[in-house]
């Protein structure tokens, strides 16, 4: 595959997929769940990766109040948040946040706050200083609101930062929001993301003099 050159100022990270790799406790905790609903699982699993809990109950219980969506999503990521048992980092990601350490970057995850930081820190990986999670935003991925509220956050035009996303929720939100997608792994390739990569073992980040990154994928 030819490498891909791509310029940016900022780079916006999911989590799930991207960064950790944390399917194994997902299938584990949304298959108990599809099974109590009298769901298939894998429609199921076609949903839920890259979205907010309750926005996937919506989809698979249109007829549910989301007052019920809500309530079982906090049951959901509590159960989630308890279980790290196969979360690991995707190849590449402790090298490719190191070389981010001091540059534009910032987490934007459909995960809240604690899963977020209980998955990272099972998988070995450092906390970004900025961090858009589920608390923070009023309307979850596909919607653009978390790219841009952390484009917003750190002075960066929608324009020139740069995604990396796994899910086709995920994908679609940073277009949306005007951004360019790298789309990491296998469930990327269907959603046209701007470039794609197995994972970030091969992804490069260097930064040039005028503060631009460039990130050869």
């Amino acid at each position: 595959m030819t490498a891909t050159e791509l310029t940016a100022r900022a780079l916006l990270l999911d989590m799930d997929g991207t960064l950790v790799d944390s399917d194994a406790v997902v299938e584990r905790c949304w298959r108990r769940w599809a099974a109590g609903q009298g769901l298939d699982g894998d429609r199921v699993m076609s949903v839920v990766h890259g979205r907010q809990g309750h926005l996937s109950m919506a989809i698979l219980l249109p007829d549910r109040p989301m007052e019920q969506n809500l309530a079982e999503n906090r049951v959901l990521l509590a159960e989630e948040a308890a279980d790290t048992e196969g979360v690991v980092p995707v190849p590449g990601a402790p090298a490719f946040l190191a070389a981010l350490a001091d540059l534009p970057h910032a987490l934007v995850t459909s995960a809240d706050r604690r899963l977020s930081r209980v998955r990272m820190a099972a998988a070995g990986l450092p906390y970004p200083e900025l961090a858009i999670t589920a608390e923070l935003v009023t309307a979850g991925k596909p919607d653009p609101e978390g790219f841009l509220k952390a484009a917003a956050e750190l002075g960066v035009d929608p324009a020139d930062c740069l995604v990396f996303e796994d899910s086709g929720a995920g994908i679609a939100a940073g277009l949306a929001a005007g951004m360019r997608v790298v789309g990491v792994g296998p469930r990327a390739a269907a959603h046209h993301p701007t470039a794609r990569v197995p994972d970030l073992a091969a992804v490069r980040v260097a930064a040039g003099a005028d503060g631009t990154l460039l990130v050869t994928v």
